[in-house]
């Protein structure tokens, strides 16, 4: 696709992005419309001033807004580490996860509920982040020690995933009474509630610092797609580059499961979708890989969260019954290419 094209369609997902994120805001069991969501966000930039009550206020601007706009950012943020990790791993199936980044993050999430970790200094956010960056420390320790080469990196996240999954499951089991078990397991599957304007800033900021570094890179990433010795040959220092792209996507990772928990298959589905759409030159796919992610992710929230209203359904839940058909279609299209 040409670089006119790619700007066309950067254009129109952008926008379609604006009126997503304005039309899920509307939907819910307050009577609230598209208007309403403009005069009220233009009230608190200092625009102008609305005329909803204060409750309806609210409830744009401090629950329907930052939970919409951080699944935007959490579907871009997944899909681009996605891509990145499918194409530094030269894996179709790889995702965000692969390195064992959500198993930690659920650990330190369950150590500081169940357990009372941090004698609540310490927020359920910051333990899920600390136990992600373990994690990933781990598996940068262990790769290391094996050899440092594609698969061993791969098979120490594997590693550190049933390890830390494992640990979590333990302290569930042993700790944790039925009403913090069903808690724990609706953060585990992902959840967007109770979030707030903090967490959409802090992902949104690291958000921006991983894509840029990611496109900074976007030739890199194009000559790892013939292996990593091409890619040497070509120039690349393929340690480095590696170090610094898994360095990157984890910590996007890390902040981002640590706001939502682990909302899964985005970061497998949307790589290939926007590949599909643009070619696999990742100056392109990176930014179209975000856009769908973002579009992707709060039309999922907003059907999970309406779908058997009053109660909520886990972002987590519905993304893996959208993404698993899909996940089989890329086993069966990999087979069918070796």
């Amino acid at each position: 696709m040409t670089r006119p094209r790619v700007g066309l369609l950067c254009a129109a997902g952008a926008a379609l992005l604006v009126a997503s994120v304005a039309a899920a805001i509307t939907i819910g069991p307050a009577d609230i419309d598209v208007g309403d969501v403009w005069s009220v966000v233009a009230s608190h930039l200092g625009w102008g001033s609305t005329e909803l009550s204060p409750i309806r206020d609210g409830i744009v601007w401090q629950l329907r807004l930052p939970r919409t706009l951080l699944a935007a950012v959490c579907g871009a943020g997944l899909a681009v580490c996605g891509a990145v990790m499918q194409s530094l791993l030269r894996n179709p199936l790889a995702d965000p996860f692969v390195l064992g980044v959500s198993s930690g993050a659920s650990t330190g999430a369950v150590v500081v509920v169940v357990l009372g970790a941090g004698g609540g200094l310490v927020s359920v956010s910051a333990g899920a982040f600390l136990g992600a960056l373990l994690s990933f420390g781990l598996v940068l320790l262990l790769s290391h020690i094996l050899g440092g080469t594609t698969d061993r990196v791969v098979l120490s996240g594997v590693a550190a995933m049933q390890l830390f999954s494992a640990l979590t499951s333990f302290v569930v089991m042993t700790a944790a009474d039925a009403e913090t078990t069903r808690g724990v397991l609706f953060w585990l599957l992902g959840s967007l509630s109770g979030v707030g304007w903090t967490d959409v800033w802090v992902c949104f900021a690291v958000l921006v610092v991983t894509l840029a570094v990611c496109l900074a890179y976007a030739r890199t990433l194009d000559a790892f797609a013939f292996g990593q010795d091409a890619a040497a040959n070509l120039g690349v220092s393929v340690a480095r580059t590696r170090l610094v792209l898994l360095c990157a996507t984890a910590l996007l990772t890390a902040a981002l499961v640590s706001s939502t928990g682990a909302i899964g298959f985005v970061g497998l589905v949307l790589p290939h979708a926007a590949r599909a759409l643009v070619g696999s030159g990742h100056a392109r796919l990176l930014p179209v890989a975000a856009l769908a992610g973002a579009v992707f992710l709060v039309w999922v929230d907003t059907l999970a969260r309406t779908v058997l209203d009053p109660q909520e359904v886990p972002v987590g839940v519905v993304t893996s019954l959208i993404g698993v058909p899909v996940f089989v279609l890329v086993l069966y299209r990999t087979r069918r290419t070796r």
